[in-house]
C-alpha cells in the first residue's frame, strides 16, 4: 500500500552546531538509498578523534526482496561514518539483516575508538532477543554475537530496543527488556573482554518496568527505568560504583500520575544526568 507506505517512510538527517547549540549546519540526509521507505530509528555516536558515526534500520533491502516476490524478515541494520565533522558521509554499508522493525538501536564507543551497535534481532525460530557487533575499524563491523538468551520467540516488534554504554575503563554495560515467559522483564549484563560475551543476565525492576537506559563513567554505572503500577508513573534508578559488580537498592527518582516519557541517561564527563520530559513539568535535566 503506497500510502501506508509513505506515512511509515523517513530519512536520516544530520545537522551540527560548533557553538553549544545558538546554530546548527543545513541539515543533510545521510542515508543514501532515497526511495520513499522507512529509514528510521537512527543513533549516533562521536568518535575520540570527532568521527561522527550514525547507524539506523533500514528497509531497503526489505522491499527489494518483495518485488522478487520473496520473504524478508524485518529490517536491516545499516551506517554510515564522516572523518571530517559532517561535512562528508561514507557510503552507506550494512550491518546485518533480519532486525525487529521499531526497536531502538543503541551505539557506543570502545576504549580504542571504535563504534559498537546493539539492536533487536530476529534470530531463527522467531526468535527476537538482542544482538551486538564491535566494528574492528570505522568500516569494517565484526562478528555479531547473541546478547542476552531468553529466547522470546514473537511474530511481531516489541517496540523495546537495548541500552548501551562503555565505560573508559572498557566495560560494555548493556540493558534490555524481553517478554519471554521464562524470562520476563528487565536485564542487565557487563562484558569485560571487548563484547565477546556477557556475564549472567541480572533481573531488576518490578512488574510494569519497561526502556532501561545505562551509562558508565568509570566504575560509576547508573541504570533508570520506567515502571506504571496502573496508577503511577516511576522512574526508578539504581547505581553501582565498582563497575556493575553490586547494586544499590532502587530508589525512585521521579513520580507522577501523569505521563512520564522513557528516562535516557546521559554524562559530560565529570556527572551523571537524566534525562527526560514528562507532560506536568515539561523537560528536565536532572543531577544524579
Amino acid at each position: 500500500d503506497l500510502t501506508l507506505n509513505k506515512k511509515r517512510s523517513t530519512y536520516v538527517r544530520f545537522s551540527r552546531s560548533t557553538d553549544n547549540g545558538q546554530h546548527f549546519s543545513s541539515p543533510v540526509t545521510v542515508n543514501d538509498n532515497l526511495e520513499i521507505i522507512r529509514h528510521r530509528f537512527n543513533s549516533l555516536a562521536i568518535g575520540k578523534n570527532d568521527e561522527i558515526f550514525i547507524t539506523w534500520l533500514d528497509a531497503r533491502d526489505t522491499e527489494n526482496t518483495k518485488k522478487s516476490g520473496q520473504d524478508f524478515k524485518g529490517l536491516s541494520v545499516y551506517y554510515t561514518w564522516s572523518d571530517d565533522g559532517g561535512q562528508h558521509f561514507h557510503t552507506n554499508k550494512k550491518v546485518a539483516d533480519h532486525t525487529c522493525e521499531c526497536c531502538r538501536i543503541d551505539t557506543a564507543i570502545a576504549k580504542d575508538n571504535t563504534p559498537v551497535i546493539a539492536w533487536r534481532h530476529i534470530f531463527d525460530g522467531k526468535i527476537r532477543d538482542h544482538a551486538l557487533i564491535k566494528f574492528k575499524d570505522w568500516n569494517t563491523p565484526g562478528k555479531m554475537v547473541h546478547l542476552g538468551s531468553e529466547n522470546w520467540a514473537i511474530d511481531a516488534c516489541p517496540h523495546h530496543g537495548p541500552s548501551l554504554a562503555i565505560s573508559d575503563i572498557d566495560t560494555y554495560h548493556a540493558v534490555w527488556f524481553s517478554g519471554s515467559e521464562a524470562k520476563k522483564g528487565l536485564f542487565y549484563a557487563a562484558s569485560t573482554n571487548s563484547g565477546a560475551s556477557f556475564s549472567k543476565p541480572l533481573p531488576f525492576g518490578n512488574d510494569g518496568a519497561s526502556h532501561p537506559s545505562v551509562i558508565g563513567l568509570g566504575k560509576q554505572v547508573a541504570i533508570v527505568w520506567h515502571e506504571f503500577d496502573g496508577t503511577q508513573n516511576s522512574i526508578r534508578l539504581m547505581k553501582s560504583s565498582d563497575d556493575g559488580k553490586t547494586w544499590s537498592t532502587p530508589e525512585v527518582i521521579l513520580q507522577s500520575t501523569e505521563k512520564l516519557d522513557d528516562p535516557f541517561l546521559v554524562t559530560d564527563g565529570q556527572s551523571i544526568y537524566l534525562s527526560i520530559q514528562s507532560q506536568k513539568l515539561g523537560y528536565q535535566l536532572k543531577h544524579l
